[in-house]
């Protein structure tokens, strides 16, 4: 019995053990390059303020840009910006991708959705969102809801028509294939429209993020308050390049969470798609 036990618990080597996931030469090469560009570039910036070859009031010092948002994380006023700049943008982004991909689907599928949407997605796609921006405080207030309001119309549009264009240029085969088999209508659309559209919509929900950032961090600016924009400005106004600078950095660091983040939800949405196998 003992023996029994004891061969039974024992591991099985025989079994194929899941491949480890390693970095390729090329990952390496990529990751050091891209590395060692940001470290130039910091060099160039940290020796060229100490040295005086730069003005350090249009230019500071990195190393006190980086002291100025230390101090600020202590204070706790970083963590404050950050979270409302990113609520904004995040809330705004969100009721544009729900309202933009049911209508983009729509536009697909029914004529009167296409012949009304079509010719204001037309026209707005180009327009400066921002131009809204007066209306809007008019309308609602100079608070949170004007600004998601600004931040949702801008993204709106790219959402929409990225939806469009991939329920629209479909291949027919596995929809007739589908309809084959019995699959209904509301089966059709879940089960295969929205798969083959969906690199196509995330591809317009990578376009429209980084516009809702933008859009936050401006009206921000235009409209004061918390926020990264509203402390940049303030900034600013007191000739504190040091505060600009280090809400700049805020920004590239906040922007690079963000937009890694979408791109690790493509990777999961579309395991199953070639691009993610490669």
């Amino acid at each position: 019995m003992t023996s029994q036990s004891a061969v039974t618990s024992a591991p099985d080597k025989t079994k194929p053990q899941a491949p480890r996931k390693r970095f390729t030469t090329t990952q390496i090469v990529d990751i050091g390059v891209q590395t060692s560009v940001i470290v130039v570039l910091c060099l160039a910036w940290q020796l060229g303020a100490k040295m005086g070859a730069i003005n350090p009031f249009l230019l500071p010092a990195l190393s006190d840009v980086l002291g100025r948002i230390w101090s600020d994380m202590m204070s706790g006023a970083v963590f404050v910006d950050l979270a409302l700049t990113l609520y904004r943008t995040l809330s705004g982004f969100f009721i544009a991708a729900i309202l933009g991909i049911p209508i983009g689907i729509l536009m697909s599928r029914v004529a009167v959705f296409r012949w009304f949407f079509d010719p204001l997605i037309s026209v707005g796609f180009p327009m400066p969102k921002i131009a809204f921006l007066p209306i809007f405080i008019l309308w609602f207030d100079i608070y949170d809801t004007s600004k998601i309001i600004m931040v949702t119309f801008s993204c709106f549009f790219p959402i929409v028509a990225a939806t469009y264009a991939g329920a629209v240029g479909q291949d027919k085969w596995p929809l007739w294939s589908a309809r084959s088999f019995g699959a209904t209508e509301l089966q059709t659309l879940w089960e295969v429209r929205l798969p083959a559209a969906m690199p196509q919509i995330l591809t317009g929900l990578q376009v429209a993020l980084p516009v809702g950032m933008i859009t936050t961090i401006v009206t921000e600016m235009l409209m004061g308050g918390r926020g990264i924009g509203g402390s940049m400005i303030m900034a600013g106004r007191f000739a504190d390049s040091v505060g600009v600078f280090a809400g700049i950095l805020e920004i590239v660091f906040l922007g690079f969470v963000v937009v890694r983040g979408l791109e690790a939800v493509r990777r999961r949405l579309l395991i199953w798609h070639p691009e993610t196998r490669k």
